[in-house]
């Protein structure tokens, strides 16, 4: 079986490249080994080839903030339907002549010329959805304050300009509502869609409940994470989070809760607030008698500002940058907890699903796919965008018996070693494959 995976990036910028990159990894395993772990030779006969930006000979595109009128109306016609990547695309089929396409991310970069181009094909389609951007026009389901919002039900995707959801900007919210549309009347995801993976109920649960027609054609399937070595259950002494530097992460509660405690917090991961964040790193470093006044001292962004005047002298706090492979598994193993204080709607979150493998507990807001994950067996939820509950929570956790904390780790491996497993996730995606191929 020749299959096809296409993504924006051939690179890890946020978990669903990681799904991405992991899943590629995996095929490719599977196609060189086809006895791995026991699987069966006609399970493991596939041959994977990727379609990515850099496939499609794009360059990395500038800040569309930072463009002129023009420069943005150009861009927007790229963002909507971009050419380019339509003819690389069909060459790429016919070299390669896919028997199944899977598709993870594509909108706002590759855009929807791919559904178009592997429909003329008739190439049998299976999408990854791992944002609610088939339903959403700004794909968080989030306005510009950082809300969660819904508005958009029953297809209402001009509550998107109306209440400017792209950064508060009136064209790039309009840009985001033509593709909505184009998306809905022009693309046809539901149509030209064989099979949906889901990586939660929630997700499922929620689009279904926009269009039924999901329900149809959909398919649960966890993230997956290469299994570890056990090893015994290492209490560190500060918290974790490793992810994107994003205001959804709600990375301001986490600071606000942490920030009157006695316990070192380590962020690690890079994304838009990233420079903010070590800017405001730097001011804290400094010591208060050599701080002058000056017109940066009055800066501010938003009431989402993520380190404030207020914790200037709290210095449990430090950014450790971005980190993958070994080094973030050696970060992951000697924290306390691993933290995840998003503000949306979470799926399956891969900071989760890595967290699990290595046994280490997590703490987590309650929302989107999260309690599907985190329960009282393995680890704390807490309300999101409350930075008093989740306080609370840490506490809870630092409170903690030697006992019950290995009790709990041990929870955390066996779910994931139960709902993570490579070998299962790779005979469920081939059964999900072969079931686009039958349907198309």
């Amino acid at each position: 079986m020749r299959v096809l995976l296409i993504n924006r990036n051939d690179f890890v910028d946020g978990g669903a490249d990681r799904v991405f990159v992991n899943t590629v990894e995996m095929l490719q395993v599977a196609s060189c080994n086809p006895d791995l772990s026991g699987l069966q030779r006609a399970t493991c006969n596939v041959q994977p080839a990727t379609f990515t930006r850099s496939s499609a000979g794009l360059a990395s595109t500038p800040d569309p903030r930072s463009l002129s009128f023009w420069g943005k109306l150009k861009a927007a016609r790229s963002y909507l339907y971009n050419k380019q990547v339509a003819t690389e695309l069909d060459k790429k089929i016919k070299e390669f002549k896919p028997d199944v396409a899977h598709i993870h991310l594509i909108f706002g970069t590759l855009s929807g010329a791919v559904l178009r181009v592997l429909k003329r094909h008739r190439i049998p389609v299976v999408m990854t959805l791992h944002d609610y951007r088939l339903i959403c026009p700004a794909n968080a389901m989030l306005d510009r304050h950082g809300k969660v919002c819904e508005k958009c039900r029953g297809s209402h995707y001009c509550h998107s300009l109306i209440h400017r959801c792209s950064e508060g900007n009136v064209f790039f919210s309009a840009v985001i509502m033509i593709e909505a549309y184009l998306r809905k009347w022009f693309f046809k995801p539901l149509k030209n869609v064989d099979r949906f993976i889901f990586v939660s109920e929630f997700a499922r649960d929620k689009h279904v409940g926009f269009d039924k027609r999901y329900s149809q054609k959909s398919s649960l399937l966890y993230n997956m994470t290469e299994e570890t070595p056990e090893t015994a259950p290492v209490r560190g002494d500060y918290l974790l989070y490793f992810g994107r530097l994003s205001k959804e992460k709600g990375l301001l509660t986490l600071i606000e809760a942490v920030k009157e405690q006695d316990i070192k917090l380590l962020i690690a991961g890079s994304g838009p607030q990233e420079e903010e964040l070590r800017r405001q790193e730097t001011r804290d470093e400094r010591p208060r008698d050599q701080e002058t006044k000056g017109p940066r001292d009055q800066e501010t962004t938003d009431n989402r500002q993520l380190i404030t005047d207020n914790h200037q002298n709290h210095h449990n706090i430090k950014l450790v940058g971005y980190h993958s492979g070994a080094a973030l598994e050696a970060l992951i193993r000697n924290c306390s907890f691993v933290v995840l204080p998003s503000e949306w709607y979470e799926n399956n979150p891969m900071s989760v699903v890595e967290a699990f493998a290595l046994g280490k507990p997590v703490i987590a807001s309650r929302i989107g796919g999260i309690p599907e994950l985190v329960t009282a067996e393995t680890g704390f939820l807490f309300e999101p965008g409350n930075p008093a509950s989740l306080s609370e929570a840490i506490k809870k956790a630092n409170n903690l018996t030697e006992g019950a904390y290995r009790e709990m780790s041990i929870n955390c491996r066996t779910f994931a070693l139960k709902n993570f497993n490579r070998e299962q996730h790779l005979q469920e995606l081939m059964r999900i494959y072969e079931q686009a191929i039958h349907r198309a």
